[in-house]
């Protein structure tokens, strides 16, 4: 079934509409959320209030087939709000994700040490960049998207992700 006629059920208080359009979005949701806060006690904090938030905003929604985007904006507000609150500087030293149980432990260390490498890179971008960047590559969002988000233009987005782009380039010129 569609997000959008997920969406007009949900807002017509169609709880189980909602909670397949929670199923359908909440790793998307959870992966964007955990790059900015770094830690899962945070990330479970912050996706069940942008859940919640987005429950009691649905009836705003203007255009129901954009519900994931319409998601990620409000996840990443939470987030911001969050990050923000706590002042860490470290808010992604932690990405490093546990290998699965069939990796081989030799090509976890280096998919671990990349991961690692990746967040390093990241911290050291402006905020405006590394924002940009997580909207764009991990929330899959588009350059609009992320100018209405951000309040700022298309062009300053593209600028924005060109040097974030670029300084990571740099950073994990290693792992080429």
């Amino acid at each position: 079934m569609p997000d959008r006629i997920l969406v007009q059920r949900a807002v017509d208080g169609d709880t189980s509409a909602f909670g397949e359009i929670v199923r359908r979005h909440s790793s998307l949701v959870r992966a964007y959320v955990y790059r900015i806060v770094g830690s899962v006690a945070d990330t479970d904090d912050v996706v069940q209030d942008a859940f919640v938030t987005a429950w009691k905003q649905l009836p705003t929604l203007r255009d129901p087939s954009a519900v994931r985007s319409w998601l990620m904006r409000i996840a990443g507000r939470e987030a911001l709000a969050l990050a923000t609150r706590n002042s860490r500087e470290d808010a992604l030293d932690d990405a490093v994700l546990p290998p699965t149980s069939h990796a081989q432990p030799e090509r976890a260390a280096i998919q671990n040490d990349r991961l690692a490498a990746l967040s390093r890179a990241l911290d050291r971008l402006k905020e405006d960049q590394r924002r940009c960047w997580l909207l764009r590559e991990v929330a899959e969002l588009s350059y609009a998207e992320i100018a209405e988000e951000m309040n700022m233009t298309d062009s300053t987005v593209r600028g924005l992700l060109a040097r974030a782009r670029a300084s990571i380039a740099i950073e994990m010129e290693g792992w080429r």
